[in-house]
Protein backbone atom coordinates (compact mmCIF):
# COMPACT_ATOMS: atom_id res chain seq x y z
CA UNK A 1 0.00 0.00 0.00
CA UNK A 2 2.84 2.36 0.83
CA UNK A 3 4.50 1.83 -2.57
CA UNK A 4 1.21 2.32 -4.44
CA UNK A 5 0.54 5.52 -2.50
CA UNK A 6 3.98 6.92 -3.32
CA UNK A 7 3.60 5.99 -6.97
CA UNK A 8 0.22 7.69 -7.24
CA UNK A 9 1.58 10.76 -5.49
CA UNK A 10 4.49 10.97 -7.90
CA UNK A 11 2.19 10.60 -10.88
CA UNK A 12 -0.08 13.34 -9.59
CA UNK A 13 2.89 15.63 -9.08
CA UNK A 14 4.00 15.10 -12.67
CA UNK A 15 0.49 15.77 -14.00
CA UNK A 16 -0.11 18.82 -11.78
CA UNK A 17 3.29 20.33 -12.34
CA UNK A 18 3.55 19.55 -16.04
CA UNK A 19 7.04 18.16 -15.56
CA UNK A 20 9.55 21.02 -15.66
CA UNK A 21 7.13 23.58 -17.14
CA UNK A 22 7.13 27.03 -15.58
CA UNK A 23 4.25 27.66 -13.16
CA UNK A 24 1.44 29.84 -14.51
CA UNK A 25 1.94 32.51 -11.84
CA UNK A 26 5.47 33.72 -11.22
CA UNK A 27 6.78 34.77 -7.81
CA UNK A 28 7.20 38.39 -8.86
CA UNK A 29 3.59 38.87 -10.01
CA UNK A 30 1.96 41.74 -8.13
CA UNK A 31 -1.33 43.60 -8.55
CA UNK A 32 -2.02 47.01 -7.02
CA UNK A 33 -5.29 48.75 -6.12
CA UNK A 34 -5.05 52.55 -5.87
CA UNK A 35 -7.81 54.43 -4.00
CA UNK A 36 -8.30 57.98 -2.73
CA UNK A 37 -9.41 57.22 0.84
CA UNK A 38 -8.08 53.84 1.98
CA UNK A 39 -9.26 54.24 5.59
CA UNK A 40 -12.93 54.10 4.61
CA UNK A 41 -14.68 50.80 5.49
CA UNK A 42 -15.67 50.71 1.80
CA UNK A 43 -12.04 50.33 0.73
CA UNK A 44 -11.26 47.98 3.59
CA UNK A 45 -13.96 45.71 2.17
CA UNK A 46 -12.35 46.00 -1.26
CA UNK A 47 -9.03 45.08 0.37
CA UNK A 48 -10.64 41.87 1.64
CA UNK A 49 -11.58 40.94 -1.94
CA UNK A 50 -8.08 41.84 -3.03
CA UNK A 51 -6.56 39.62 -0.35
CA UNK A 52 -8.82 36.66 -1.13
CA UNK A 53 -8.11 36.65 -4.85
CA UNK A 54 -4.39 37.09 -4.14
CA UNK A 55 -4.41 33.98 -1.95
CA UNK A 56 -6.42 31.98 -4.51
CA UNK A 57 -4.06 32.80 -7.37
CA UNK A 58 -0.85 32.87 -5.35
CA UNK A 59 0.08 36.42 -6.36
CA UNK A 60 1.05 39.53 -4.39
CA UNK A 61 -1.60 42.25 -3.93
CA UNK A 62 -1.49 45.71 -2.36
CA UNK A 63 -3.91 48.52 -1.56
CA UNK A 64 -2.22 51.93 -1.75
CA UNK A 65 -3.33 55.55 -1.57
CA UNK A 66 -3.98 58.33 0.94
CA UNK A 67 -5.84 57.67 4.18
CA UNK A 68 -8.18 60.61 3.53
CA UNK A 69 -9.91 61.94 0.41
CA UNK A 70 -6.99 63.53 -1.46
CA UNK A 71 -7.08 63.21 -5.29
CA UNK A 72 -3.60 64.71 -5.74
CA UNK A 73 -2.09 62.26 -3.26
CA UNK A 74 -3.92 59.42 -5.00
CA UNK A 75 -2.35 60.49 -8.30
CA UNK A 76 1.11 60.40 -6.67
CA UNK A 77 0.37 56.88 -5.35
CA UNK A 78 -0.72 55.78 -8.84
CA UNK A 79 2.43 57.14 -10.48
CA UNK A 80 4.58 55.45 -7.83
CA UNK A 81 2.79 52.16 -8.54
CA UNK A 82 3.45 52.57 -12.28
CA UNK A 83 7.15 53.21 -11.62
CA UNK A 84 7.33 49.82 -9.88
CA UNK A 85 5.98 48.15 -13.04
CA UNK A 86 3.46 45.75 -11.41
CA UNK A 87 1.60 43.07 -13.35
CA UNK A 88 -1.53 45.25 -13.34
CA UNK A 89 -3.23 48.18 -11.61
CA UNK A 90 -6.77 48.74 -10.40
CA UNK A 91 -7.67 52.36 -9.72
CA UNK A 92 -10.71 54.24 -8.43
CA UNK A 93 -10.32 57.60 -10.12
CA UNK A 94 -11.10 60.62 -7.93
CA UNK A 95 -10.23 63.15 -10.66
CA UNK A 96 -10.69 61.79 -14.22
CA UNK A 97 -8.99 64.71 -16.00
CA UNK A 98 -5.86 64.41 -13.88
CA UNK A 99 -5.66 60.64 -14.37
CA UNK A 100 -6.21 60.36 -18.13
CA UNK A 101 -2.57 60.88 -19.20
CA UNK A 102 -0.99 58.83 -16.35
CA UNK A 103 -3.30 55.89 -17.13
CA UNK A 104 -2.45 56.09 -20.82
CA UNK A 105 1.27 56.27 -19.95
CA UNK A 106 0.96 53.08 -17.85
CA UNK A 107 -0.66 51.24 -20.76
CA UNK A 108 2.12 52.35 -23.10
CA UNK A 109 4.52 50.59 -20.72
CA UNK A 110 2.51 47.37 -21.06
CA UNK A 111 0.84 47.64 -17.64
CA UNK A 112 -2.89 46.82 -17.85
CA UNK A 113 -5.07 49.34 -16.00
CA UNK A 114 -8.67 48.69 -14.98
CA UNK A 115 -10.86 51.30 -13.31
CA UNK A 116 -13.10 50.15 -10.48
CA UNK A 117 -15.74 52.10 -8.53
CA UNK A 118 -14.96 55.45 -10.25
CA UNK A 119 -14.10 55.57 -13.94
CA UNK A 120 -11.87 57.59 -16.27
CA UNK A 121 -13.79 56.89 -19.50
CA UNK A 122 -11.71 59.28 -21.63
CA UNK A 123 -8.51 57.42 -20.79
CA UNK A 124 -7.33 54.23 -22.48
CA UNK A 125 -8.07 52.08 -19.42
CA UNK A 126 -9.06 48.57 -20.48
CA UNK A 127 -12.46 48.39 -18.76
CA UNK A 128 -14.58 49.63 -15.87
CA UNK A 129 -15.83 47.35 -13.10
CA UNK A 130 -18.32 48.80 -10.68
CA UNK A 131 -21.76 50.16 -10.08
CA UNK A 132 -24.01 51.50 -12.82
CA UNK A 133 -24.01 54.80 -10.97
CA UNK A 134 -26.76 56.42 -13.00
CA UNK A 135 -29.09 53.53 -12.16
CA UNK A 136 -27.99 53.59 -8.52
CA UNK A 137 -28.92 57.27 -8.38
CA UNK A 138 -32.29 56.44 -9.88
CA UNK A 139 -32.80 53.82 -7.14
CA UNK A 140 -32.02 56.44 -4.48
CA UNK A 141 -34.41 58.96 -6.02
CA UNK A 142 -37.26 56.48 -6.40
CA UNK A 143 -36.88 55.23 -2.83
CA UNK A 144 -36.99 58.79 -1.47
CA UNK A 145 -39.99 59.76 -3.63
CA UNK A 146 -41.90 56.72 -2.38
CA UNK A 147 -40.98 57.44 1.24
CA UNK A 148 -42.35 60.99 0.86
CA UNK A 149 -45.51 59.89 -0.94
CA UNK A 150 -44.47 61.91 -3.97
CA UNK A 151 -44.43 65.28 -2.14
CA UNK A 152 -41.61 67.16 -0.41
CA UNK A 153 -38.31 69.05 -0.56
CA UNK A 154 -35.04 67.15 -0.58
CA UNK A 155 -31.33 67.89 -0.44
CA UNK A 156 -28.74 65.83 -2.33
CA UNK A 157 -25.32 65.32 -0.70
CA UNK A 158 -22.57 64.67 -3.26
CA UNK A 159 -18.88 65.14 -4.05
CA UNK A 160 -18.44 67.51 -7.01
CA UNK A 161 -15.89 66.56 -9.63
CA UNK A 162 -16.05 62.80 -9.02
CA UNK A 163 -17.59 61.14 -12.06
CA UNK A 164 -19.27 58.21 -10.30
CA UNK A 165 -21.07 60.51 -7.86
CA UNK A 166 -22.01 63.01 -10.56
CA UNK A 167 -23.65 60.11 -12.41
CA UNK A 168 -25.63 59.29 -9.25
CA UNK A 169 -26.78 62.91 -9.01
CA UNK A 170 -27.91 62.73 -12.64
CA UNK A 171 -29.77 59.51 -11.87
CA UNK A 172 -31.59 61.04 -8.88
CA UNK A 173 -32.69 64.06 -10.91
CA UNK A 174 -33.83 61.84 -13.77
CA UNK A 175 -35.87 59.62 -11.43
CA UNK A 176 -37.51 62.61 -9.74
CA UNK A 177 -38.84 63.88 -13.08
CA UNK A 178 -41.60 61.30 -12.61
CA UNK A 179 -42.44 62.83 -9.22
CA UNK A 180 -43.12 66.53 -9.87
CA UNK A 181 -44.20 66.98 -6.25
CA UNK A 182 -40.65 66.24 -5.04
CA UNK A 183 -38.32 69.21 -5.40
CA UNK A 184 -34.53 69.24 -5.03
CA UNK A 185 -33.80 72.27 -2.82
CA UNK A 186 -30.00 72.02 -3.15
CA UNK A 187 -27.14 69.74 -4.11
CA UNK A 188 -24.39 70.26 -1.54
CA UNK A 189 -20.78 69.18 -1.04
CA UNK A 190 -20.33 66.30 1.40
CA UNK A 191 -17.14 67.91 2.73
CA UNK A 192 -19.12 70.87 4.16
CA UNK A 193 -21.48 71.04 7.15
CA UNK A 194 -24.21 72.51 4.96
CA UNK A 195 -26.96 70.20 6.26
CA UNK A 196 -26.65 71.53 9.80
CA UNK A 197 -26.47 75.10 8.46
CA UNK A 198 -29.66 74.60 6.41
CA UNK A 199 -31.55 73.14 9.34
CA UNK A 200 -30.43 75.89 11.71
CA UNK A 201 -31.89 78.41 9.24
CA UNK A 202 -35.22 76.58 9.60
CA UNK A 203 -35.05 75.52 5.94
CA UNK A 204 -37.99 73.19 5.24
CA UNK A 205 -36.65 69.76 4.36
CA UNK A 206 -38.44 66.45 4.07
CA UNK A 207 -35.63 64.24 2.84
CA UNK A 208 -31.86 63.91 2.43
CA UNK A 209 -30.31 61.79 -0.32
CA UNK A 210 -26.64 61.02 0.40
CA UNK A 211 -24.72 59.70 -2.59
CA UNK A 212 -21.36 59.04 -0.90
CA UNK A 213 -20.48 56.73 1.98
CA UNK A 214 -19.99 59.28 4.76
CA UNK A 215 -22.87 61.58 3.79
CA UNK A 216 -25.69 59.55 5.31
CA UNK A 217 -24.15 59.13 8.73
CA UNK A 218 -23.08 62.79 8.77
CA UNK A 219 -26.63 63.90 7.99
CA UNK A 220 -28.02 61.52 10.63
CA UNK A 221 -25.70 62.99 13.27
CA UNK A 222 -26.77 66.53 12.33
CA UNK A 223 -30.47 65.61 12.63
CA UNK A 224 -29.85 63.91 15.97
CA UNK A 225 -28.09 66.98 17.39
CA UNK A 226 -31.06 69.13 16.38
CA UNK A 227 -33.65 66.64 17.69
CA UNK A 228 -34.98 65.97 14.18
CA UNK A 229 -34.34 62.22 14.02
CA UNK A 230 -37.06 60.39 12.02
CA UNK A 231 -38.66 63.73 11.11
CA UNK A 232 -36.59 63.95 7.93
CA UNK A 233 -36.05 60.84 5.80
CA UNK A 234 -32.48 59.85 4.90
CA UNK A 235 -31.55 57.58 2.00
CA UNK A 236 -27.83 56.89 2.39
CA UNK A 237 -25.21 55.15 0.25
CA UNK A 238 -23.00 52.12 0.95
CA UNK A 239 -22.89 49.83 3.96
CA UNK A 240 -20.44 51.37 6.39
CA UNK A 241 -21.02 50.00 9.92
CA UNK A 242 -22.17 53.44 11.10
CA UNK A 243 -24.73 53.57 8.29
CA UNK A 244 -26.15 50.15 9.18
CA UNK A 245 -26.20 51.17 12.86
CA UNK A 246 -28.11 54.29 11.81
CA UNK A 247 -30.78 52.15 10.16
CA UNK A 248 -31.06 50.04 13.32
CA UNK A 249 -31.48 53.19 15.45
CA UNK A 250 -33.98 54.61 12.91
CA UNK A 251 -31.71 57.58 12.26
CA UNK A 252 -31.35 56.50 8.61
CA UNK A 253 -34.30 55.21 6.59
CA UNK A 254 -32.50 53.16 3.93
CA UNK A 255 -29.19 52.81 2.12
CA UNK A 256 -28.16 51.77 -1.40
CA UNK A 257 -25.22 49.38 -1.07
CA UNK A 258 -22.45 48.55 -3.53
CA UNK A 259 -20.06 45.60 -3.82
CA UNK A 260 -16.44 46.77 -3.45
CA UNK A 261 -15.30 43.25 -2.48
CA UNK A 262 -16.59 41.95 -5.83
CA UNK A 263 -15.03 44.86 -7.75
CA UNK A 264 -11.56 44.15 -6.35
CA UNK A 265 -11.86 40.35 -6.58
CA UNK A 266 -12.85 40.25 -10.24
CA UNK A 267 -10.69 43.25 -11.08
CA UNK A 268 -7.57 41.23 -10.26
CA UNK A 269 -8.91 38.23 -12.19
CA UNK A 270 -9.29 40.38 -15.30
CA UNK A 271 -5.86 41.97 -14.81
CA UNK A 272 -4.36 38.50 -14.49
CA UNK A 273 -5.98 37.43 -17.77
CA UNK A 274 -4.51 40.48 -19.47
CA UNK A 275 -1.06 39.99 -17.94
CA UNK A 276 -0.98 36.41 -19.21
CA UNK A 277 -2.74 37.27 -22.48
CA UNK A 278 -5.14 34.47 -21.58
CA UNK A 279 -8.01 35.53 -23.87
CA UNK A 280 -6.87 34.71 -27.40
CA UNK A 281 -9.25 36.92 -29.35
CA UNK A 282 -6.16 38.81 -30.52
CA UNK A 283 -2.46 37.98 -30.54
CA UNK A 284 -1.69 40.48 -27.74
CA UNK A 285 -4.10 42.61 -25.68
CA UNK A 286 -1.63 45.52 -25.62
CA UNK A 287 -1.53 45.90 -29.43
CA UNK A 288 -5.11 44.78 -30.18
CA UNK A 289 -7.52 47.23 -31.85
CA UNK A 290 -9.94 46.60 -29.00
CA UNK A 291 -9.56 44.89 -25.63
CA UNK A 292 -10.47 41.16 -25.48
CA UNK A 293 -12.61 41.77 -22.38
CA UNK A 294 -15.97 43.37 -21.57
CA UNK A 295 -15.84 47.17 -21.52
CA UNK A 296 -18.12 47.46 -18.48
CA UNK A 297 -18.96 45.01 -15.69
CA UNK A 298 -21.90 46.13 -13.54
CA UNK A 299 -21.44 44.67 -10.05
CA UNK A 300 -24.95 45.75 -9.02
CA UNK A 301 -26.53 47.28 -5.91
CA UNK A 302 -29.10 46.43 -3.24
CA UNK A 303 -31.29 48.51 -0.93
CA UNK A 304 -31.07 47.86 2.82
CA UNK A 305 -33.68 49.15 5.26
CA UNK A 306 -35.22 48.12 8.58
CA UNK A 307 -37.15 45.28 6.93
CA UNK A 308 -34.07 43.40 5.67
CA UNK A 309 -31.28 44.76 7.90
CA UNK A 310 -31.09 41.68 10.15
CA UNK A 311 -30.94 39.28 7.19
CA UNK A 312 -28.32 41.46 5.48
CA UNK A 313 -26.13 41.58 8.59
CA UNK A 314 -26.44 37.84 9.07
CA UNK A 315 -25.24 37.30 5.51
CA UNK A 316 -22.26 39.57 6.21
CA UNK A 317 -21.38 37.87 9.50
CA UNK A 318 -18.76 35.56 7.98
CA UNK A 319 -17.36 38.16 5.62
CA UNK A 320 -13.54 37.99 5.56
CA UNK A 321 -11.73 40.63 7.57
CA UNK A 322 -9.65 43.16 5.67
CA UNK A 323 -5.92 43.37 6.40
CA UNK A 324 -6.58 47.05 7.14
CA UNK A 325 -9.36 46.25 9.61
CA UNK A 326 -9.10 45.78 13.38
Amino acid sequence: MKKISLGVSAALLVIAGGGCEKPYHQQEERYVLVAANTNLPYWQEAAAGLTDIGKQMGVKVDLVGPGGFAPNDELVAFEQAVSQHPSGILVSVADPKAFNDPIDHALLQGIPVICIDADAPDSKRVLFIGTDNFRAGQDSGKRMANLLGGQGRVVIIALPGQLNIEERVRGVNEALKKYPGVQVAQTIDDKSDAIAALLQKKEKLDGIIALEASGGEGAADALHRLDLTEKIKIVAFDKDPQTLDGIEKKWITATVVQKPYVMAFYGVRFLDDLHHNAVHDFKDWATAPTAPLPTFVDTGTAVVDAANLAAFRKALADHPKSPLGP
